[in-house]
């Protein structure tokens, strides 16, 4: 068993997607209910308690992965000038 399969051990849905809750949430800034709606229209249902708590667990993972991919948005006017 890898360490991605350890992480998702004794959660009901499959990690992609946990995975895939989760990043809507950090990326997009999404309510828990808003995503539990998104879901829906997939044909997944989630509870909104579920995301939350999903969100909580592996905030840290994915959170600091998107910060490190994030360059911002726009450019630096003023290093460009110089």
């Amino acid at each position: 068993m890898n360490r991605s399969e350890s992480l998702y051990k004794r959660h009901r849905f499959p990690p992609e997607i946990i995975q895939h809750a989760v990043w809507l949430y950090y990326r997009f800034n999404l309510s828990s209910r808003d995503i539990e709606d998104l879901l829906a229209e997939r044909g997944i249902a989630v509870s909104y308690e579920s995301i939350r708590l999903w969100c909580i667990e592996f905030e840290t993972r994915f959170a600091r992965r998107l910060k490190l991919l994030h360059r911002g948005y726009g450019g630096n006017y003023y290093a460009r000038v110089n």
